[in-house]
Parts: C-alpha cells; sequence; structure tokens
C-alpha cells in the first residue's frame, strides 16, 4: 500500500528540518524519501529569504520538489498545486520513494491530504469582485463574505483579498457555502501520517520576532529589490506575501525599516494563529513540541513504525 507522511504546523516550527530528519532516517533504514513542498511561497524562484526556503546545501542531499516551480508574476493557487503535486507523489510512490509532504499553507496541504475538488473559475464574476475589491477593499468584501457565509469568514483572513475574493466567488458560483468544498472531517485522498509542529504561543510569537529581524539582516531588501524587475510588483500572490509586501514598502519610502520589521512580525504571529486555528480541525494530527529535546526521536520512530505496518 502506498504511504505519505506530512509535516504541518505554524510558521517557524522546524518542520523543514523534521522533515530532513524523518527522510535521512529512512534511507539510513534501506529505503527511499523525498520531500514535496507545501508551503505557497515557497513556489517562486527568488523569493528565499522571506520564506525560509532551504537552499540547496541545507537539503542535505535530499531531493525536493514544488519548490520554484512559479516566476513572482504567477498567480498562485491551490487548485493548480493540487494538480501538480499529486501526480509528484503518486510518481514517487510507484517508485518505493516515500513522499514527505511538507508545509504550512493550509488549503495546500488539504488540496493535497483531502478527497475533493475545486470549483471552477467564473471569469466575469471574478471581474466583478476584483472591481470591487479595488473599489471597497478586502475588509468590506469580508463583512459581505461574513454575511452570506460565517463559517468562510472564519476560515478567510479578511486581510488576504485573494481569499477573500476566492471565497466570494466560489459561494457565488456554487450557490453552496464555502465549506462545503473543505469538510470538517476531511476524508483521506491516500493514507497518511500527518506530524504536526507546535509548542506554547508566547514562545513561538517571540521566535517568529527574531525570525523576521534575522531575514531582514540576511538580506531580504535587496532580495527583494532584485525581484522588481521580474515583475513582483505585478504578481497578485507575490507582491501580498508577509514581509515581502512590507518591504516593497520599505523600498518606497511607506515605511521605515524598523516599521516594516514590526508589522511582518505582527502579520506573522497573527498567521501562525490562523494556521493553529485550522490545523486543529485536523484530528488526524499527531502533535509534537518543537522544544522538546525528543521530538525528532519521535517523530522518525513514528514514521518508521507506520511504514511498517
Amino acid at each position: 500500500m502506498s504511504k505519505l507522511i506530512a509535516v504541518v504546523g505554524p510558521t517557524g516550527t522546524g518542520k523543514s528540518d523534521l522533515a530532513l530528519a524523518i527522510a535521512e532516517s529512512i534511507v539510513k533504514a534501506g529505503g527511499k524519501a523525498e520531500i514535496v513542498n507545501a508551503d505557497s511561497m515557497q513556489l517562486y524562484r527568488g523569493m528565499n529569504i522571506g520564506t525560509a526556503k532551504l537552499s540547496v546545501p541545507e537539503r542535505r542531499g535530499v531531493a525536493h520538489h514544488m519548490l520554484d516551480v512559479l516566476e513572482v508574476r504567477d498567480e498562485a493557487t491551490a487548485a493548480e498545486y493540487q494538480a501538480q503535486a499529486r501526480p509528484i507523489i503518486e510518481r514517487l510512490q510507484s517508485a518505493g520513494t516515500v513522499p514527505i509532504l511538507v508545509g504550512g499553507s493550509m488549503l495546500y496541504v488539504a488540496a493535497v491530504l483531502n478527497t475533493f475538488e475545486f470549483p471552477g473559475h467564473d471569469p466575469d464574476l471574478r471581474a466583478s469582485l476584483e472591481a470591487d475589491l479595488l473599489e471597497h477593499g478586502s475588509i468590506e468584501l469580508h463583512r459581505r463574505l461574513a454575511a452570506i457565509d460565517p463559517d468562510a469568514a472564519t476560515r478567510v483572513d479578511r486581510h488576504n483579498p485573494r481569499r477573500v475574493v476566492r471565497a466570494l466567488e466560489i459561494v457565488r458560483l456554487t450557490g453552496k457555502p464555502f465549506a462545503a468544498a473543505l469538510p470538517e472531517v476531511p476524508e483521506n485522498w491516500q493514507p497518511v501520517l500527518e506530524l504536526g509542529l507546535n509548542s506554547d504561543r508566547a514562545h513561538l510569537v517571540e521566535r517568529l520576532g527574531h525570525r523576521v529581524e534575522k531575514m531582514w539582516h540576511q538580506g531580504l531588501i535587496d532580495e527583494v529589490a532584485g525581484l522588481v524587475p521580474a515583475g513582483i510588483r505585478e504578481g497578485k500572490t507575490a507582491s501580498r506575501a508577509i514581509g515581502y509586501s512590507q518591504a516593497l514598502a520599505q523600498l518606497d519610502g511607506a515605511m521605515t525599516q524598523e516599521q516594516a520589521i514590526a508589522e511582518t512580525s505582527m502579520l506573522t504571529a497573527r498567521y501562525a494563529r490562523r494556521q493553529m486555528s485550522w490545523f486543529r480541525r485536523d484530528t488526524r494530527i499527531d502533535w509534537l513540541d518543537y522544544q522538546d529535546p525528543a521530538t525528532t526521536k519521535a517523530a522518525i520512530a513514528k514514521s518508521l513504525n507506520w511504514l511498517e505496518e
């Protein structure tokens, strides 16, 4: 039976390092394992520092998939991600390789692990909603979403205009709640061992703040400046990414560096809270504390035992 491992949880909890440790343990045990990225921002070429994307040497010889597959001007969608990631997973499994899905982009993880299909698009409806977005802003559109689908409003960040527009499009297109495409009790696309990383929230918030400061010290501003000729300002997804939006504002003089770092830290902490709110709904997840020194060993043991079942 084909099996799949997933490492999920809020941003900044060490998912990439844990996935590498699991992959290496599988190889050491005589098997094969490769990693499939499920971080929507790591899909973009050139967006490295602000997404904490592992460099090639940091991947320690473990093959990674679904990294650097989009240009910054492209729009990322969970539906397209599903269409690309699932065949990769099946191809790896057919070759006797264990795929390890890694990331915290909630809808992208769900798109792979859960059995559901995405509703289509209506160009005219989308154009109308985009026009409303320009005129009224995402907060007003989120209010409209809450009025017709309260549950969807709890799942969609009102500060994320793309998600708000897409949720409204689905509700109006299908005449059904947005949650109809996201079942509360997920059905497995295929057998999965889902490991989640999290810890004390206060510790995570502090950790994320340090991580954001480190990104600026590593050269995030220079990275973003280099992406401007590639079209990051025109990219609906990339230009609004947390950290990249603030870096663009700093480059434009609309924010000081201190303001950009502070806003990025605040939005990152808010995003981590939303991630946990989403992942808590998934009862399949076996949660581990990233502060516990025994976590990596426990995750490896769980993975190897599950593969042997």
